[in-house]
């Protein structure tokens, strides 16, 4: 029972997952605190830990067999707070980015809603599907670029920020479909079968 445990809660890919995590306040005081270019880059350094982080995480699972499925929730959580701790701290600068966080939050309180009730259903989820991860990376890249760039012009936030919003739209509209095949193929017809018992 203690191994199942560990395993499944304390494997290292999982402790760089809670890593990424606790590095988030880190890097929010380094980033509104910030007054000089260097202060910037000392963020962004923090900011360089949590992607290498998500990078090998991955990569240690599968390669050593400890692929779990609270590591599969865990993941991504630590991508949605890491990308909306970059966007937060983007808005205070850029006025665009308060676009971009008004799409961020009603795409992943959509997706976690329904992920949520698809899950109470009995669904076991996959992980982040490719089209996720691509717009996972997008995301991830501009923020990078936005954080050790601190005099980027707005124009080019602005550009970024259109970039950002079309590639998670498409996402978006990938996983909704996704999910309503899923509701139709399996909960569609459980409901049918529970009425007609």
């Amino acid at each position: 029972m203690k191994k199942r445990i560990i395993r499944e809660y304390f494997s290292i890919p999982n402790l760089m997952g809670y890593l990424r995590i606790l590095l988030i306040p880190v890097y929010l005081y380094l980033y509104v605190h910030a007054e000089t270019t260097r202060d910037y880059y000392i963020a962004a350094a923090v900011m360089f830990l949590c992607f290498m982080t998500d990078f090998f995480d991955g990569k240690i699972a599968r390669k050593f067999n400890q692929i779990t499925e609270f590591g599969k929730i865990l993941d991504p959580i630590a991508d949605k707070l890491t990308q909306g701790a970059l966007v937060i701290s983007f808005s205070f600068r850029y006025p665009a980015m308060a676009v971009l966080l008004a799409a961020f939050l009603v795409k992943e309180c959509t997706m976690g809603m329904i992920g949520a009730w698809m899950m109470k259903k009995g669904y076991r989820m996959d992980g982040a599907q490719m089209h996720g991860k691509i717009c996972t990376a997008v995301l991830d890249t501009v923020m990078f670029v936005i954080l050790i760039f601190p005099d980027i012009t707005y124009l080019f936030v602005n550009i970024l920020v259109g970039i950002s919003i079309l590639v998670m739209a498409v996402s978006f509209g990938k996983y909704l479909h996704m999910y309503w095949k899923v509701w139709k193929e399996r909960f569609q017809k459980t409901d049918r079968k529970e009425k007609n018992a």
